[in-house]
């Protein structure tokens, strides 16, 4: 059985609150890029609440995939400008992705 080996830097978390901040944003990814779990509203939905509590806390690509998620696959016009509000956030923080998504939006 070989086992993976990792940097003392990625194995430990910088501060007790990482760890679980960067597990739901794992998690979240993986389910909305899973090509047959992320299709699912169900899915969906787990995977925004997991990105929620990473997304306020100013983490970029959470914020990002939450906005697109709430642009896309909500119906409450709430909702989307919630979403559209995190991908201007991301944005400025320099994800091309958001970039990408809020000049399809309001071009």
């Amino acid at each position: 059985m070989k086992f993976r080996t990792t940097t003392a830097s990625a194995a430990r978390p910088t501060t007790p609150s990482d760890a679980p901040k960067r597990f739901s944003l794992r998690v979240a990814i993986w389910l909305l890029d899973n090509p047959r779990l992320g299709a699912n509203p169900s899915v969906k939905h787990v995977a925004g609440h997991l990105l929620k509590q990473p997304a306020r806390q100013g983490v970029v690509l959470a914020q990002s995939r939450l906005g697109q998620l709430m642009c896309r696959d909500c119906g409450s016009a709430r909702d989307r400008r919630i979403g559209h509000e995190l991908l201007r956030q991301a944005a400025r923080a320099g994800d091309r992705v958001a970039q990408q998504e809020l000049s399809k939006n309001e071009g």
